[in-house]
């Protein structure tokens, strides 16, 4: 991730918890706290309630490379914690992707998109 880096300590989760500016979706919960600062930084929660620890670990890897992607759609500045929902076991990589740039337009944190037509 160019632009970004990762939340990691408990103290920062709790920060952008406690802000309490969140959109939900099917999938996904989005909690999302503005910084003075030029990068993003990006936590990703998946509960025991998903399943195992591989589904676990694939659905991170389904948010973070869903981030990655799309992250030059993103405003600078932000610090965003993504929770998983158990719906989002065993949905596709395209599923995810919509969800996550769906709240990022509710939080209007990301960029809409131009037609090229």
């Amino acid at each position: 991730m160019e632009f970004s880096e990762s939340l990691k300590k408990y103290e920062e989760f709790q920060r952008v918890y406690r802000k309490r500016k969140s959109y939900a979706n099917k999938y996904l919960i989005m909690y999302v706290m503005r910084q003075d600062t030029q990068k993003n930084r990006i936590g990703i929660s998946v509960s025991k309630k998903v399943g195992n620890s591989v589904v676990r670990h694939r659905v991170t890897r389904l948010i973070r490379e869903s981030y990655r992607l799309n992250e030059s759609k993103f405003d600078k500045g932000i610090d965003m914690v993504v929770v998983a929902r158990p719906a989002v076991k065993g949905r596709d990589y395209a599923e995810v992707e919509s969800a996550l740039l769906h709240l990022g337009r509710l939080h209007t944190i990301v960029q809409s998109e131009k037609s090229s037509v």
